[in-house]
């Protein structure tokens, strides 16, 4: 290996699953801020 600069060279040792890890990641957010939110609504109305 040569020209290291050559993306040809390098080959992808793990496959990569970027629709995936977004779908996770949309996925995992969406839960933490639905389990905030709904702590936010139950110490509302502990507080009132």
């Amino acid at each position: 290996m040569e020209n290291v600069r050559d993306p040809r060279e390098h080959y992808n040792e793990e496959p990569r699953h970027d629709l995936m890890d977004v779908v996770l990641g949309f996925g995992g957010m969406l839960g933490f801020m639905t389990v905030v939110f709904a702590v936010a609504v139950i110490v509302k109305f502990v507080i009132s």
